[in-house]
């Protein structure tokens, strides 16, 4: 059995909500150990045990020195406990800084990555989601970040969206190759000569095609992608709460909102953001997720079920296994005679060509 370290410290409607989610994963056969409050979260249903972490770091200024100096966080639990071996992989209720910065600490960047990556499939109505990544791990990036990114993007849709040749775009400000930043011309050059690699690159796209279907993984920076992420959400929210309203603005309408009240319905569960259960935390040696902090229990149960379904598959693994056969994978350092290491053996500026 698969068990899942959760973090409850944080969440928006609060530890019980998540012990809620919580037990409705248990009741699907995962364990779950779940690090919060225990006064708050109170009697919990089998197979979830309760570890009392009433301190929560989901809220501060300095994620990264927070989770060095408050060893009795929840997250800091948490992400130990994967990082010991009781827990398989990790789930956070609270913020995505805590997390990122206890996962770095705890469950470590994996050999060769330069940095993890968010990454969170977009449900799109009628069509497959599209994968975004990155969503907010870091707000700038090397072009040798992105080029990473693209490979991992498209080695987790394979494996975790059963798509069998992933398109993978770049965002940009146009769909020609000289558009965007320079380090996004050199991206773009570079996994352009990189589609014999097991990566179908198909170029550039701009904002407007992000939700049309045209790509199944979509790269950006953080900066870029969380901006790009809350957008979306946000227009999906106001549609839903716009129809709503004209639906109730007279009579006549109400009638004609009963008689699409079904198609609605099916619209707003296949936008649903709690559907993917969370963003997946890439390039780390366990698998963590990020659920939403305004997760209901049915967000938290999908994100904990999600996670558990990646160690089952072994999702880490053979996504740094497509990365390997890419040839992509930060260089080993050298060593010196004493074993400090001195330089990389292949320079970033050999793998772009520069």
């Amino acid at each position: 059995m698969v068990t899942v370290a959760v973090d409850a410290g944080g969440a928006d409607l609060g530890p019980e909500e998540v012990a809620h989610g919580a037990a409705r994963a248990a009741a699907e056969g995962i364990g779950v150990l779940l690090f919060g409050p225990a006064k708050e979260i109170g009697p919990v249903a089998p197979g979830v045990e309760v570890i009392d972490a009433p301190v929560s770091i989901a809220k501060v200024p300095d994620p990264a020195y927070a989770v060095r100096s408050t060893p009795e966080a929840s997250i800091v639990q948490a992400s130990r406990a994967v990082a010991e071996g009781r827990a398989q992989a990790l789930v956070s209720g609270g913020s995505t800084g805590s997390a990122l910065a206890a996962g770095l600490f705890h469950l470590r960047r994996d050999r060769g990555i330069y940095r993890p990556a968010l990454a969170l499939p977009i449900p799109i109505p009628g069509a497959s989601p599209v994968l975004l990544l990155d969503v907010g791990a870091s707000v700038t990036c090397r072009p040798e970040h992105l080029v990473q990114f693209a490979h991992m993007g498209s080695a987790f849709a394979r494996v975790a969206l059963g798509i069998e040749s992933p398109r993978v775009a770049l965002l940009s400000n146009g769909e020609e190759a000289a558009k965007g930043t320079p380090e996004l011309v050199g991206v773009h050059r570079t996994l352009a000569g990189q589609t014999g690699a097991g990566l179908n690159f198909i170029g550039n796209i701009e904002g407007t095609h992000v939700t049309d279907g045209v790509a199944d993984v979509v790269v950006m920076d953080g900066f870029t992608g969380n901006i790009a992420l809350k957008l979306i959400e946000g227009v999906s929210a106001r549609t839903l709460r716009a129809i709503r309203d004209v639906a109730m603005s007279s009579r006549r309408a109400k009638l004609g909102g009963w008689l699409l009240s079904p198609a609605v319905a099916r619209l707003r569960e296949e936008i649903d953001p709690e559907g993917p259960g969370g963003a997946y935390m890439l390039g780390l040696r366990r698998l963590g997720v990020v659920a939403h902090g305004r997760f209901t229990r049915r967000g938290f149960a999908r994100a904990i079920e999600v996670a558990a379904r990646g160690v089952e598959e072994d999702l880490i693994a053979r996504t740094r296994a497509a990365l390997l056969q890419a040839g992509v994978l930060r260089p080993p350092r050298e060593l010196s005679e004493d074993g400090v290491g001195i330089r990389a053996s292949e320079p970033a500026a050999t793998v772009f060509g520069q």
